[in-house]
């Protein structure tokens, strides 16, 4: 069966207390009502598939550069993350312009039953293709005993 879990916000989703000022006013921003307030947009796009051998996970990147993007598997936990530091400068002879920005993304999944020594990655066209190799099951044999 499928074992990749998503961690939501790196922590497990707990019952909220409904007197918690703090979660009340988070979800209501979070609402999809207010897509001002909210948007998706900072949050990688990711997909997962299963074949007999293996699991292949993809994330949609578009726009950042490979040396930006760092994929590690430490105790089970398989985290993808982005970090990019730009800045734009312009001198003219009147002004001087300068912007810098700072922006990171970030996505674990649980990952159980793989060997992750053997795991590879790929990145092209904005697309990162991760392959992760599922251990061997030890199959056991069934055998039927005839009775006489």
């Amino acid at each position: 069966m499928f074992n990749l879990v998503p961690f939501r916000g790196g922590n497990v989703e707990r019952r909220r207390d409904p007197w918690d000022m703090n979660s009340i006013f988070e979800s209501f921003f979070k609402d999809s009502l207010f897509p001002a307030f909210y948007s998706n947009s900072g949050q990688m796009r990711v997909d997962i598939k299963e074949n007999e051998h293996n699991y292949i996970v993809e994330a949609e990147l578009p726009g950042i550069k490979k040396d930006e993007i760092n994929v590690d598997i430490d105790e089970n936990v398989l985290t993808i993350s982005v970090k990019r530091n730009e800045e734009t400068k312009e001198e003219k002879e009147n002004y001087i312009r300068r912007e810098r920005q700072f922006s990171s993304m970030t996505r674990s999944f649980a990952v159980e039953n793989i060997v992750p020594e053997k795991a590879t990655a790929k990145f092209e066209n904005g697309i990162l293709s991760i392959n992760l190799p599922k251990k061997e099951e030890k199959g056991y044999k069934r055998n039927k005993i005839n009775i006489e």
